[in-house]
């Protein structure tokens, strides 16, 4: 196969979901989104599921999949979160792989470790996990086994290949440096180097096992320039480079999936004119993916590995172990000694859980290395619990051994999710990274010590005293865990507590006798206030854990502050058969992304609450609007209206027009009070989340949308139209409507 094309992206983010909760909690360098998740995914995977493409005036003439022609990972953990919150983005790439593997024969999603984990640096039990439960994952998505699997940060070494075969995975991407020397026979060896490595074909890698194992070597400086050297900002620069460089073979990038939006704006779109260009067959390239490739190409030599090597490492591994000078974070007199004890610290942790996972559950499993490889499946919930339990635990175990069982399943899950790369990856232990590594051991820990585990936690913390920060008042990792970690704890104190302060914030207190939620995806706290009359509010609060499947209920107290500070109000909790426990709710001690949560919800709340007022009072406000007089150019008292701006724009744009003077004068109005107006954002996202709402309905007014996007325009606002334009994309061809679609699709910016 001549002039082949394949560009690889690897998307991930680390695990973040607050392992109590299951959710993830506001993280602030991620501002203004929520958190890096939600940041990313707006930036760089969903442009890239619907690229848009651009005629020379710069109209859309398509909105292109880019999953759909290029090879790509979605780390686990990602696609669970998007699964769950951005699923429109989720669908398409799962439609992205159905449509390659009806082209090509060979789908174009590769798997990817579950936890990104350093493979050369993990235990052979973690090694297996890691591949299997990513195996799991990946059958459940996307409906078939994978072929191929990216390693974290491409880190490899002999064991760690011997794990992907024994799981069935035929191939592997590394660096062209990670390459040590090849052979025509399997025995006679030539040294290479990144300069001298023909990345254009295959190899095979001899493994002790016998198994079979393939090796693609993506070319280095082109995938460096895509990350470092401005290629994304010429979509035809970049095709021509691309061009330059392809021959008889296969040329295939590896990139960041980030690069495109995130790293670099606009990057998809530069990414969709060669995806494009090359699928059209110009120049003679052949867009393809490599297990289609690997078929009409199988690996004729042999190549040797660099053990324990890894694409952003210079030293082999060591940046995640090791102050090797290998990092990212952009402060030069900084130093990663703590890498050493923080890697000691979480391998400790995880050698005592194995030894009590094993333990404890020789009883309650049939086998319980083959229960806990088996548990990826339930994860990705294509085993259920029940079945899971029939296949998996002793027979006829009493309840109290089935929840234990549990426990250490979960238990072992967290373990794995402390060692994800990044935790190493930056130059800073206080880092947010660091620190949901330590938090998700510290829920390990806890469920350890709930299954009859002798607490490992001044062990580990010891040595966690010997990591220190670069950041004098941040101290060493010990002090890290008891000001950073250990207040994210979860006790039914806290739960109840936050549960409580949502529902006021969110004005959802309950009336007598009723129960109102207070719901995250690990856990739901239902609360019922029995005596309204009562100043201390008497009820119970009803604590329902989704991921071990437990419940607990508790007599409450609420009395709700006085102040306009919520905190200042005070709760007492009385477990069945225990003492009452009363308290101030400033006292409970929330960590600050807890309590960033509450405000987030608050501010919700009291947003929707506000606008629809403001909205109400517009309405009125807009009917006694006159008209023009001579010589005027804004309202009388201009200045008392300007809070009314929002909703008097609202319904200028949605409801039916003013007559002309009194039109002319409001819209003077509008013009002046929006220039500078700090809600003008705020009220753009209004205008487009509606927009799109309406043009996804099964029988859109078109007429009248494109004459809202026109009114829009006429008050220089200017609405992100992505959403709208999506929906619009999918009733292709443009037509129908009353005719009115051709006209909206002209001003939504289509080429028709």
């Amino acid at each position: 196969m001549d002039r082949a094309l394949c560009i690889h992206g690897h998307f991930y983010q680390p695990p973040r979901e607050d392992p109590w909760l299951g959710h993830i909690l506001p993280e602030g360098s991620a501002a203004p989104s929520r958190h890096w998740n939600e940041r990313i995914c707006r930036e760089s995977y969903t442009p890239m599921a619907r690229a848009r493409r651009l005629d020379g005036a710069g109209r859309i003439v398509e909105l292109l999949n880019c999953y759909e022609w290029m090879s790509f990972n979605v780390g686990p953990t990602l696609l669970s979160w998007m699964a769950r919150s951005a699923p429109e983005t989720y669908a398409r790439i799962l439609e992205a792989d159905k449509a390659s593997l009806t082209r090509l024969g060979h789908g174009n999603a590769l798997a990817q470790v579950y936890h990104h984990v350093i493979l050369p640096l993990a235990s052979q039990l973690d090694k297996e996990l890691e591949v299997a439960w990513a195996v799991a994952d990946f059958r459940a998505r996307f409906g078939r086994a994978p072929e191929g699997m990216w390693l974290a940060e491409t880190a490899v070494d002999t064991p760690t290949l011997e794990a992907l075969a024994a799981a069935g995975i035929r191939f592997t991407i590394l660096a062209p440096s990670q390459a040590e020397a090849v052979s025509d026979d399997g025995k006679s060896w030539q040294g290479v180097d990144a300069g001298s490595l023909d990345i254009r074909r295959p190899y095979k890698v001899p493994l002790p096992s016998g198994k079979p194992m393939a090796v693609f070597f993506y070319h280095g400086p082109l995938s460096q320039a895509v990350a470092f050297e401005r290629l994304l900002a010429d979509g035809e620069q970049f095709f021509r480079r691309l061009s330059g460089a392809a021959g008889q073979g296969l040329l295939s990038l590896a990139t960041d999936g980030e690069t495109y939006g995130h790293h670099f704006t606009f990057g998809e779109m530069a990414l969709a004119y060669v995806l494009d260009q090359a699928r059209s067959g110009r120049d003679g390239l052949a867009l393809t993916n490599y297990a289609a490739f690997l078929e009409a190409e199988p690996p004729r030599r042999f190549a040797r590995i660099r053990e324990a090597s890894a694409w952003s490492c210079a030293h082999g591994v060591e940046r995640w172990r090791s102050d090797c000078g290998c990092t990212t974070g952009g402060h030069p007199g900084y130093n990663q000694k703590w890498r050493a004890p923080l890697r000691k610290a979480l391998n400790l942790l995880k050698s005592r859980l194995d030894a009590h996972f094993f333990d404890v559950g020789k009883p309650l499993f049939v086998d319980p290395r083959k229960a806990l490889v088996a548990y990826g499946e339930v994860m990705a919930a294509s085993l259920a619990p029940e079945a899971f339990e029939a296949a998996h635990l002793a027979p006829k175990l009493p309840a109290a051994g089935r929840g234990t069982a549990w426990k250490l399943l979960s238990m072992q899950a967290w373990g794995l999710s402390s060692f994800a790369s990044c935790a190493w990856f930056f130059d800073e232990i206080s880092r947010l990274e660091p620190v949901n590594g330590l938090t998700f051991a510290c829920r390990a820990m806890e469920l350890a010590r709930a299954t009859g585990m002798a607490d490992p936690e001044p062990e580990v913390t010891s040595i966690l005293a010997e990591a220190r920060s670069n950041e004098p008042e941040m101290g060493t990792g010990r002090d890290i865990w008891d000001n950073l970690v250990r207040p994210r704890r979860e006790t039914p104190k806290t739960l109840v507590s936050q549960a409580l302060l949502q529902l006021t914030l969110e004005d959802r207190l309950p009336p007598a006798g009723e129960t109102a939620e207070a719901v995250w995806p690990g856990v739901a706290v239902a609360v019922r206030l029995d005596d309204p009359e009562d100043d201390a509010r008497p009820g119970t609060a009803r604590i329902r854990y989704s991921l071990e499947t437990a419940v607990e209920e508790l007599a409450v107290r609420y009395r709700p502050a006085q102040t306009a500070d919520p905190f200042d109000g005070c709760l007492s909790l009385t477990a069945p058969g225990g003492p009452e426990e009363g308290f101030c709710l400033r006292d409970v001690g929330l960590p600050v992304n807890k309590r960033q949560s509450l405000a987030d919800a608050f501010a919700r709340h009291a947003e929707e609450t506000a606008f629809a007022a403001m909205l109400s009072q517009a309405a009125r406000a807009r009917k006694l609007v006159t008209e023009l007089q001579e010589a005027q150019t804004t309202i009388n008292l201009a200045p008392l209206w300007l809070h009314l701006w929002p909703g008097l724009v609202w319904h200028d744009v949605f409801d039916l027009p003013l007559p002309e003077k009194r039109a002319a004068l409001l819209r003077l109005f509008l013009l002046e009070a929006g220039r500078n107006s700090p809600v003008k954002a705020a009220l753009e996202a209004r205008l487009a989340a509606e927009t799109a709402r309406r043009a996804a309905e099964p029988d859109p007014d078109c007429r009248k949308l494109a004459a809202l996007v026109k009114r829009a325009a006429d008050l220089d606002l200017h609405p992100d139209w992505w959403a709208a334009q999506n929906a619009l994309w999918e009733r292709r061809p443009f037509a129908g409507c009353g005719g009115g679609m051709v006209e909206l699709a002209k001003a939504m910016w289509f080429s028709v």
